[in-house]
């Protein structure tokens, strides 16, 4: 390829039409750019720092590839700080994200995870038992409940009293406010990120984040006077984790962390949770064969049992394909010029992967608008081409928890009811603070699902 010095072609957009478009149309934002520039485009503005998209497997692969220290990625996500606070993984770059990261990690894999899917399966049969049959329902509320009353049991070790309840009302209050319109816009155009009191939508987040902050360090402390009681929630895990130097983690670096964990693994697994369902509704053929395949475990199967079915983990994979719950992975900003795809790009610009654009591929993904489970089946993805959690150093740690949990919450539904739409039109993802889903009034109706027939399972 021939080497340039100059970056990529895009749009040149004045800055306000282009971030209305992009909180109002987000998946547009990126599918007219592309479709005019191609595979990696500039979106120019003022000053010296681009924005750079990339979504071509090779310059993912050199970007996820590149020694972390070429760029700041914590950089890139200030605008989150007022809500996970200076300690969290997703701001923190260099040694102090390596150091950090390698702290959280070993509560999200191996058995201590396994050891949640009672946990998710208990969670999720109590909010679904609350159904009245026939009788239309919020599915995407109901998914939030689950995923909400999970992560208070499984990482905050609290799932009943008042500490739960609490917990409970104002983080739902707190981050429907997050996902409204007005705070939205709010993450990108700072006049908006004004306190003009409790009526405020910005004073009330700030209020509501106060409180929030008041009970998670009473419950740390709390959990700390514990001690020896062999709790293995993930709040109890970190306080008794150390760093290599033997110290352990402070009480701010514990809320921040819980805050993270709750904000990166509450809205989105509820989002991608509440896809499956509309998308086993739009195919019948799709629903049918993954219920041919859940019954051939018979009744009350053990959730790692569940969690290995290899059409259920194709159906979660193509839901987070087809609409990835964010459209971009952490960006990049380049500390020193850097060359990828044959670009030589500045110090300072903004180097975005595209989850998107990646997923959306004709080359990679045949007919990339259609839902097809099984393509999943059939071939092998490189981290290049799928990458729902994002990539290299900066790839979520809790992904194979979100995996686990959306299969164990689907199987367990699907074993008791039959889910689907109220109205059958198609939808298009909406935006939702910082993040895609589906519309928020989605309604859905449930009813008592039919036994099948225990015959072969064809995938």
């Amino acid at each position: 390829m021939t080497i340039t010095n100059s970056l990529p072609d895009g749009p040149r957009v004045p800055y306000w039409l282009r971030i209305i478009k992009f909180i109002f149309r987000p998946i547009d934002y990126v599918e007219d750019f592309a479709k005019v520039y191609g595979d990696n485009f500039t979106i120019w503005s003022k000053g010296e720092n681009q924005l750079v998209y990339f979504s071509h497997p090779q310059a993912l692969e050199q970007i996820f590839t590149a020694d972390p220290s070429y760029f700041e990625a914590g950089r890139g996500n200030q605008t989150l700080r007022f809500l996970l606070g200076d300690h969290s993984l997703i701001l923190l770059d260099g040694d102090r994200h390596q150091r950090q990261r390698q702290l959280l990690t070993p509560p999200f894999h191996g058995e201590r995870m396994r050891a949640y899917g009672q946990a998710i399966r208990e969670i999720t049969q109590q909010v679904s038992n609350e159904w009245v049959i026939g009788k239309p329902f919020n599915i995407r509320a109901s998914m939030q409940e689950i995923t909400l009353r999970v992560i208070l049991r499984v990482v905050f070790g609290v799932d009943e009293g008042p500490m739960f309840q609490q917990l409970r009302q104002l983080l739902t209050s707190t981050l429907d406010i997050m996902s409204s319109p007005v705070m939205s816009g709010s993450f990108f155009f700072r006049f908006l990120q004004k306190d003009w009191g409790a009526w405020s939508p910005w004073g009330k987040i700030t209020r509501q984040l106060s409180q929030i902050d008041q009970l998670i360090y009473t419950l740390i402390q709390e959990r700390r006077a514990e001690s020896g009681q062999n709790r293995q929630d993930i709040l109890s895990l970190l306080i008794s984790a150390r760093y290599e130097d033997g110290q352990p983690m402070s009480d701010v670096e514990l809320r921040d962390e819980l805050m993270t964990m709750l904000v990166a693994g509450h809205e989105t697994t509820a989002s991608a949770l509440t896809w499956a369902f509309y998308w086993l509704d739009r195919l019948p053929e799709v629903r049918e064969k993954l219920l041919q395949e859940l019954s051939s475990l018979g009744a009350n199967p053990e959730p790692s049992n569940i969690a290995k079915l290899p059409y259920l983990t194709a159906v979660c994979q193509e839901t987070l394909r087809i609409y990835p719950i964010v459209l971009t992975a952490f960006f990049r900003v380049a500390k020193s010029p850097i060359e990828i795809m044959g670009y030589k790009l500045p110090k300072g610009t903004r180097i975005i992967p595209s989850i998107y654009l990646a997923h959306h591929r004709p080359e990679v993904y045949p007919q990339p608008n259609l839902f097809k489970p099984e393509r999943f089946l059939e071939r092998q993805f490189s981290p290049y081409e799928y990458l729902p959690f994002g990539g290299g150093n900066r790839r979520c740690i809790g992904l194979a928890f979100a995996q686990y949990e959306m299969k164990i919450a689907l199987a367990t539904i699907l074993s008791q009811f039959q889910v689907s739409l109220v109205n059958k039109r198609p939808v298009r993802p909406v935006r939702r603070g910082l993040t895609l889903a589906s519309p928020a009034g989605m309604q859905m109706v449930a009813t008592p699902q039919v036994k099948q027939a225990n015959k072969p399972v064809v995938v």
